[in-house]
């Protein structure tokens, strides 16, 4: 198969290095940027054909990733249905968390079988996402054509694989975002109440390694630790005092300490009572 990347940012650059490391046939990429462009050679080499026409790519290639933001894929889809008559025999598919197979459309009602794949990964940059996209899960949705190609890909670049419903992309992105992007919201929120007593965030970073691996080792439920989880109100009303001012940051740990009350409950090793105390505690003058 011949394979197209349309979009040289982080993603499509990543998934063609390792699809090119793997044995597939990556014959061209698509950028709207030349700079884009010349920063993909670097990792595909010379004989990849290089485009700021998509078009050109679309009529080279038999399978098409559309590894662009994810407000750009309609877009994309636009361009290439205007641009030809006949999709038959392809395979379109995007890199999208969020939108379904389905934001490719109306590209099937010209013959191609659409898809999505989204390596279930945060990509920094390129070289950190080329390291880790081997132990990456990944997961496919859209035509059963789609599907077939999209899991032999996933398989040949050595990840789990799995298949998840359209309708169910948008809370699986959701989750994503809680699990990674909120997780470094949180972590700041942290660093700015170390700010406070010059603690440096490296400090942190030994507690934050251990979490991590006992989430991962035992679940979060079983994580839990710490004043809420021991129906502690009193560290827990010394904590509200303290956050006085920090009213951001006084929102989350409310809000947050709500949801570990709710674990402790469910792990059911403290007093009810206790847990109720510092349930009322949290949700007094809660903004």
């Amino acid at each position: 198969m011949n394979i197209g990347i349309i979009g040289a940012g982080k993603v499509g650059t990543t998934l063609g290095y390792v699809l090119r490391e793997k044995g597939f046939n990556v014959a061209a990429i698509a950028s709207r940027r030349q700079a884009s462009l010349d920063a993909a050679s670097r990792y595909l080499g010379a004989d990849c054909v290089y485009t700021l026409d998509p078009m050109e790519l679309v009529a080279q290639c038999d399978v098409i990733a559309v590894t662009t933001q994810d407000r750009e894929i309609r877009n994309v889809a636009r361009t290439i249905y205007e641009g030809t008559d006949c999709l038959e025999g392809k395979i379109i598919f995007h890199t999208s968390g969020a939108h379904r197979a389905l934001e490719l459309s109306p590209l099937d009602t010209k013959g191609a079988a659409i898809g999505s794949l989204h390596p279930l990964q945060t990509f920094p940059d390129v070289d950190a996402a080329i390291a880790s996209l081997h132990e990456t899960p990944i997961f496919i949705e859209g035509d059963e054509a789609a599907l077939s190609v999209l899991h032999t890909i996933a398989i040949a670049m050595g990840c789990e694989v799995h298949r998840i419903k359209g309708e169910d992309k948008i809370r699986y992105h959701l989750a994503a975002v809680f699990a990674c992007n909120l997780l470094a919201a949180l972590i700041y929120s942290g660093e700015a109440i170390m700010g406070t007593i010059d603690v440096a965030l490296k400090s942190f970073y030994p507690i934050i390694r251990t979490t991590l691996m006992n989430i991962e080792k035992k679940g979060p439920l079983d994580s839990l630790t710490g004043p809420v989880a021991r129906g502690d109100g009193g560290t827990v009303a010394s904590h509200l005092e303290a956050l006085k001012g920090m009213d951001l940051h006084e929102s989350v740990y409310r809000t947050l300490s709500l949801v570990a009350v709710e674990m402790a409950e469910k792990k059911g090793v403290t007093s009810p009572d206790l847990l109720n105390a510092v349930r009322t505690l949290l949700e007094k003058d809660r903004a």
